[in-house]
């Protein structure tokens, strides 16, 4: 069951006929290492962790959203964060 807080959606654990319903394994992936530094979504954004841990605080609140392997994410356009890695980041993501 998909969560949505702060505009982030997230929904754990999916189905594997939803991630391939998406095409999830074609998206193009990126890996991060532990780091914290400032993002902007210029569009929207669907990625899925197959590994790591990240704490994503959008700009203007106090609060933040974790996430990691198994999670399919939603980042809406327009959102401005900071993300903190704390253990590496593997993701396959798409951005419409």
């Amino acid at each position: 069951m998909a969560t949505e807080k702060m505009g982030i959606k997230i929904e754990s654990n999916p189905d594997e006929s939803k991630l391939t319903s998406l095409g999830v394994r074609s998206w193009p992936k990126w890996e991060g290492p532990p780091s914290t530094f400032p993002w902007t979504f210029t569009s929207n954004e669907t990625c899925y962790l197959l590994k790591g841990k990240v704490k994503v605080t959008p700009d203007g609140y106090n609060d933040f959203v974790e996430i990691g392997a198994g999670d399919l994410v939603v980042f809406p356009k327009g959102m401005k964060c900071t993300w903190e890695i704390s253990e590496a980041v593997d993701k396959h993501y798409n951005c419409e």
